[in-house]
């Protein structure tokens, strides 16, 4: 009894180690960033989801199976036998914590996600996976911003009022021509066509008669 406790309890311990790493999988929300990809200056696009599908997103199972792994051949080196049978044991405890470990990251970080397919302003068609409680439905505007977690969200950005701008310099038209009547005209105003007593021009100043 005290050497099956000697070797159940490192693997006790170190279960907790075990699942914790297998739960430090990748987040695949587009509200969260990893400290590697925050403050990066990442190109965005304006877009439209033309076309959305479910997907499911699975590890690569390295971490499960590194820390089964661990906690498996450090259990398996406890088991009692001499040098040679603990060493047997520390690779069947290795095998069994890797099966183990595999096991964890398929129950834990397998993921429902969802692609969606982005037609972008210049025609272009981009695809992006991401998790999301709800889907965006077929025809909703987007932004995808690119880089290393590369991730698509609805458009937020706030079309701002057009700046005025100036316009080019306009040429005056020409002034308008004086018109000048003959009544203005030099010297009419100072020798003024005599009159009779009748109002009428007298003949002196309309001239002599025409032939």
């Amino acid at each position: 009894m005290p050497r099956l406790r000697r070797f159940l309890l490192p693997a006790v311990l170190l279960a907790p180690v075990m699942l914790g790493l297998a739960a430090c999988g990748g987040n695949y929300s587009p509200n969260s960033y990893d400290a590697a990809a925050a403050q990066q200056a990442n190109p965005v696009t304006r877009g439209v989801i033309i076309g959305v599908r479910q997907v499911m997103i699975t590890p690569n199972g390295m971490v499960g199976a590194a820390a089964g792994g661990a906690v498996g051949g450090v259990a398996g080196s406890q088991a009692p036998g001499g040098v040679i049978a603990s060493a047997f044991g520390a690779i069947g405890g290795t095998l069994l914590g890797g099966l183990a470990g595999n096991a964890a990251d398929r129950a834990i970080e397998t993921t429902k996600a969802w692609e969606y397919i982005v037609k972008q302003t210049d025609g272009k068609l981009v695809s992006v996976t991401q998790t999301d409680r709800k889907p965006f439905a077929i025809g909703t505007h987007v932004l995808v911003i690119a880089g290393k977690q590369a991730r698509v969200v609805r458009d937020y950005t706030v079309l701002l009022p057009a700046q005025p701008t100036k316009s080019a310099t306009q040429v005056e038209p020409p002034p308008a021509p004086i018109i000048v009547s003959p009544l203005s005209a030099p010297g009419m105003a100072d020798n003024p066509p005599s009159r009779g007593a009748s109002g009428t021009p007298s003949p002196a100043a309309t001239g002599p008669p025409m032939p």
